[in-house]
């Protein structure tokens, strides 16, 4: 279930704040097409396109070597994105999600400074803040996962969630866009997603662990800051919701098997490294990384694309 009492509301609290966490920080990345509209617009790489950099001041226009540097950004921050998913892992298994969190948040925060500090003169500025981004923003999902674990035969469910708000942060950058359209700097705009890491260390402490919520939450699990009378609160509901989740756990399609069933079934679970080398794993790689490959060469290319099938009319495209 859901849970009840103060329990349950610390983890809809929980929840509730990880979905906006998610969906307005995480995966700022891939809003990165729309970005580029006011990276243009400011003139980041402009003097690139030719002797005069300043007849491309202020224009969306085409010109193919800043388009190349803007994808460069891109591509470098999408690699680190992923490469170091692996070093994200070892950090959060060995270190916990306090210590895990607060690196996300140093190095979202520095990032957002750094675009909102960033002029055109100094645009390789963007190289390091968006792999910052990239990386602060997907540890901030992978340490969201767990809080699936609190809500027992809902945590598919709760994952499922945290992914599509995490997609849908792509979306942060275009009201950057529409703002900054509307007279709203790229420095205004930056400084104040830099703010609310303010709110990303709140919630660290309060309502996340210290260390890692485990699967199944036993009952009466309690993390973050708590006062002792909510200690003992938990204490009195602990059998009701113990209860509770012994028939969640008996009604889960997912049983625990005990005795020689259980050990039958241990035997038979492949290793580690069985699972590698398999074919299965193989193939499944090949087909994530196509479809992973697809998906960042469309954002980006998008705007050079968009750019050079209307000829550069900022009418059209902007």
């Amino acid at each position: 279930g859901w849970g009840r009492g103060w329990g349950g509301a610390r983890r809809s609290q929980t929840l509730g704040w990880g979905l906006g966490e998610c969906g307005g920080f995480a995966g700022l990345l891939f809003g990165w097409a729309s970005l580029v509209f006011v990276l243009k617009a400011d003139s980041y790489f402009a003097d690139r396109c030719g002797p005069e950099p300043s007849l491309h001041r202020n224009s969306t226009g085409p010109c193919e070597a800043q388009d190349e540097m803007l994808s460069l950004v891109f591509t470098i921050a999408s690699f680190m994105n992923n490469f170091l998913t692996l070093l994200n892992g070892f950090i959060y298994d060995h270190f916990g999600t306090l210590v895990t969190r607060l690196i996300a948040v140093v190095f979202h925060t520095t990032a957002c400074l750094l675009v909102a500090f960033s002029t055109a003169d100094t645009a390789l500025l963007l190289f390091p803040a968006l792999c910052l981004l990239a990386i602060g923003g997907i540890i901030f999902l992978i340490t969201n996962m767990q809080v699936g674990n609190l809500f027992g035969t809902k945590r598919s469910t709760v994952i499922t969630l945290y992914n599509g708000a995490f997609d849908s942060s792509s979306a942060v950058f275009l009201l950057v866009k529409i703002a900054h359209e509307h007279g709203v700097s790229l420095k205004t705009s930056f400084l104040s997603l830099s703010a609310c890491g303010s709110l990303h260390l709140l919630r660290s402490f309060l309502l996340m662990p210290r260390s890692h919520i485990p699967f199944i939450a036993p009952p009466g699990y309690q993390f973050g800051l708590m006062c002792r009378e909510t200690r003992d609160e938990e204490k009195e509901n602990s059998g009701e919701e113990e209860r509770e989740t012994r028939r969640e756990i008996e009604n889960s399609p997912l049983e625990i098997t005990q005795g020689e069933e259980g050990k039958e079934a241990e035997e038979g679970i492949p290793s580690f490294k069985e699972c590698v080398l398999s074919k299965l794993y193989f193939g499944q790689l090949l087909w994530l990384s196509i479809i992973q490959l697809r998906h960042y060469l469309f954002i980006g290319t998008l705007n050079p694309m968009l750019v050079h099938l209307t000829a550069g009319d900022s009418q059209e495209v902007s």
